[in-house]
């Protein structure tokens, strides 16, 4: 499982793969590698710490590359970096694995991937899980065997890019089997189990694993001035110190990193905040609808187009539209409404149907 600490998203999305693959055939051993742990200081900084300045503080610039690297013209000095970048450590751990199949969650990882086995004369199934809504251009890797992609939609925008329609199979996005088991959960008993209010409502934010969501505070002063009482569950890597407050009309719990998470989900009556490719597909799965505030730009921004598209989601454009839809999408109908248009796109069993693909292209001994 070849994954990339751009975002906590990608590795949970492979990470419900294997788990799904081992349930299937429990002998399959797995390797974990992380493509930033295969780049030395410089290639980082030009990576991940450029990213993480650019969503921090300046999003129009990342806006910017996302758009420009979204077309078949992008220069090949972006392109051609993705078959060298981090090959030393990538080729090491292969080389000791040996592998039947490396699975990817991350765009770029399939092409060094290809470029490791040429290297090392390796056989192995090359798959990609796209945990996006919209295919972008990195997406459509030409050096993938197999691409498991989240809908019909992104399927046809792959075919648009040039991929061949035999390597791409709709699985949806994979969600692991602790969030898929609460699909017919009890919010009330969840939020009493956590020591939550049954009766008042709860709202999830989605602030991200990496710290980077610049709209966090002032997406909890509006849930403060909501003009009702709330409870405001905090989760992630931008929460400050873990514990409870008061904030005008809304309590809220800051819990950092937390097991919890797929039952405090379960039991939330909105997602507020981000919408990264997992969010969207386990919230999806739950039927929580989502409010969707300032997310980042690109990929975010399609997945929140997709969830309005689809009815399951809303996405307010500035903090008076975001609290008056917030209110909104509390109210019992309309949340009902949002909640089943939620439900109809969740995939809950896109994890067995990526392993179901999987081991069907491994028995048939596809692979370069």
């Amino acid at each position: 499982m070849f994954s990339a600490a751009f975002g906590g998203g990608h590795t949970q999305a492979g990470r419900a793969l294997v788990e799904a693959l081992q349930a299937e055939r429990p002998a399959l051993t797995f390797h974990h590698g992380d493509f930033i742990r295969y780049l030395n200081r410089f290639q980082r900084f030009w990576t991940l710490d450029v990213y993480m300045a650019w969503l921090r503080h300046a999003p129009e610039m990342y806006r910017r590359f996302y758009e420009w690297t979204d077309q078949e013209s992008e220069p090949r000095s972006i392109t051609g970096t993705f078959r060298w970048l981090g090959l030393p450590g990538l080729m090491r751990d292969l080389e000791a694995a040996m592998p039947q199949l490396v699975l990817s969650s991350f765009p770029t990882n399939v092409a060094l991937a290809d470029t490791a086995r040429q290297r090392l004369g390796l056989h192995f199934l090359n798959a990609i899980v796209v945990t996006d809504y919209r295919a972008h251009h990195h997406w459509a890797r030409p050096e993938a065997d197999l691409l498991l992609v989240a809908s019909q939609q992104t399927r046809a925008q792959l075919l648009a890019w040039g991929v061949a329609p035999e390597r791409v199979v709709v699985t949806g996005i994979p969600v692991g089997p602790r969030l898929r088991a609460l699909t017919d959960a009890d919010p009330a008993a969840l939020r009493r189990k956590h020591g939550l209010d049954p009766d008042r409502p709860l709202l999830l934010v989605s602030s991200g694993a990496q710290g980077t969501y610049r709209a966090l505070p002032a997406l909890l002063d509006t849930l403060a001035q909501l003009g009702r009482p709330v409870q405001v569950l905090v989760a992630g890597g931008q929460t400050g110190a873990p514990g409870v407050e008061q904030r005008g009309g809304a309590t809220l719990h800051r819990l950092g990193y937390t097991d919890a998470y797929p039952e405090l989900l379960a039991a939330a009556d909105l997602v507020v905040g981000k919408a990264g490719g997992l969010t969207v597909a386990e919230s999806t799965v739950l039927g929580v609808p989502l409010v969707v505030y300032q997310p980042i730009p690109g990929q975010e921004e399609h997945n929140a187009r997709f969830l309005v598209e689809h009815g399951a989601g809303l996405w307010p454009q500035d903090r008076f539209q975001l609290r008056r839809e917030l209110n909104r999408a509390l109210d019992p109908e309309v949340r009902a409404r949002l909640s089943g248009a939620a439900r109809s796109v969740g995939v809950p069993d896109a994890a067995e149907r990526g392993a179901a693909a999987l081991l069907s292209a491994l028995d048939a001994g596809l692979g370069r």
